[in-house]
């Protein structure tokens, strides 16, 4: 099949333009700009890059697969709605081409989704299963972000965002997991969904096409999964969650305090201490439950988390300078902010500064959805740096109960030039943004090395 990809660059387009790739068809893909690192990945796998989208499409095209960054007016797209060309969502093609067959572990929920998704294609690659997989972030130990495989499982991180202009359901829809793990449920993308309920109804619409014997492996303290639950639930229920939780105290599998892992109360080792914040502990926790039911003993499972090496832009330390440790961060929504502020908190010197420099850069901050949450996610900081550029509401007054621990900034250079001025050795600078941060990572640490 002669495939052409629109809006190729984006993470999950890419993968699934790679899974096309190695599935043997011939790939080519467009989008309005390609750039490194991106580019450079796509183009060792043979896939030809253009830049823009001519209104005049190449010929001999089996299918078009469009991206749900491509809205209508772009011309290569209203081209092919003209002349009646085949088209189809990454989301749909990928489920009836590579997935139909396979045995799919998705992985959904707010927050944690690279990370777990991670966790789970390493204990199945560890453990012999030769996953294929496609995960929105780089896991360290695998190095890529997509693979195919001739293995009957397939790990895919289940993103709730729409599949395409002509299609508005979620993109997990199209996967038909046999296992589904729902990690956490909030709002967020406040740019498509107008309530939670309109999300915990994209959930129902992935759980109620699940057959009898597949499993939903859920979290369960969370209210909101339970309300999906509660719209029909067909297959098999497994829930994970802190032992000492008194939610639900019959939960399948259970962390203490001390890090033991509990199957129906009965211990099956610890979690490593590498896995640090309880956000995390969760997510290894959904990672194990999941391996368990394709044939993963627990014990195994622990031991190849013993050498998850985690993942690209989660709490990645990218440089130390003069005793100034940079970090990278992907969080952006005010929940995964507060987790990793104190997951690094829980790794430090009690006397150790950690800077919080935040951009407010996804779609729900940038229409101010979260701004009364912001205030507490950051407040385990020592300082923080907010980046306001193109931001319409007040971030400021949003960061008032911080007091003076708290700055905005609507230039990076005078960001950077602030942060140089301000740190001092033990200090632990996390950046977090959902997005590159106008490459000031980079900036501040040859900043500080002059």
């Amino acid at each position: 099949m002669r495939i052409a990809i629109l809006g190729i660059c984006g993470t999950f387009m890419a993968g699934v333009a790679a899974i096309a790739k190695q599935a043997g068809h011939s790939v080519i893909g467009y989008d309005q700009h390609v750039y490194p690192p991106m580019s450079d990945q796509l183009r060792l796998q043979g896939i030809t890059l253009i830049e823009g989208y001519p209104d005049t499409p190449p010929e001999n095209i089996d299918c078009f697969v469009i991206g749900n960054a491509i809205s209508r007016g772009n011309p290569l797209l209203e081209t092919i709605l003209e002349k009646g060309l085949p088209y189809n969502s990454g989301p749909q093609w990928l489920g009836e081409q590579c997935l139909h067959q396979k045995w799919v572990l998705g992985i959904a929920g707010t927050h944690g989704k690279t990370t777990t998704s991670a966790m789970l294609a390493w204990i199945l690659e560890a453990s012999g299963y030769a996953p294929g997989f496609l995960i929105g972030g780089v896991p360290v130990n695998l190095g890529i972000t997509a693979r195919i495989s001739e293995s009957a499982f397939f790990v895919i991180e289940a993103d709730e965002y729409d599949t395409a202009f002509f299609d508005k359901r979620s993109k997990f829809v199209h996967y038909r997991p046999r296992t589904f793990i729902i990690n956490n449920l909030e709002y967020d993308h406040a740019d498509i969904f107008p309530d939670l309920a309109a999300i915990q109804r994209q959930f129902h619409h992935a759980v109620r096409a699940m057959p009898r014997n597949a499993q939903c492996i859920v979290n369960a303290a969370d209210a909101s999964i339970e309300e999906v639950l509660k719209q029909g639930c067909w297959s098999e229920v497994a829930r994970f969650g802190a032992a000492e939780s008194n939610t639900i105290p019959e939960h399948d599998w259970s962390i203490t305090a001390s890090g033991e892992v509990l199957y129906q109360h009965a211990s099956q080792g610890h979690m490593p201490p590498s896995i640090i914040g309880q956000h995390n502990r969760m997510n290894a926790l959904a990672a194990l439950a999941a391996a368990y039911h394709v044939g993963v003993r627990p014990k195994d499972g622990l031991a190849a988390l013993e050498s998850f090496k985690g993942v690209k832009r989660r709490l990645e330390i990218l440089g130390e300078i003069n005793g100034v440790r940079v970090i990278d961060d992907f969080a952006h929504h005010p929940t995964a902010i507060a987790a990793t502020i104190n997951a690094l908190r829980s790794t430090i010197p009690s006397n150790d500064r950690i800077i919080a420099v935040f951009e407010p850069r996804s779609n729900t901050m940038k229409l101010g959805a979260m701004r009364a949450l912001l205030a507490d996610s950051l407040k385990e900081a020592d300082q923080i740096y907010a980046y306001t550029h193109g931001i319409a509401w007040d971030v400021g007054a949003s960061l008032q109960a911080l007091g003076k621990r708290a700055a905005t900034f609507d230039d990076l250079t005078t960001l950077t030039g602030e942060l140089k001025q301000i740190l001092k050795p033990g200090d632990h600078v996390l950046m977090m943004s959902n997005g590159a941060f106008g490459g000031i990572h980079a900036r501040l640490l040859d900043s500080l090395s002059h």
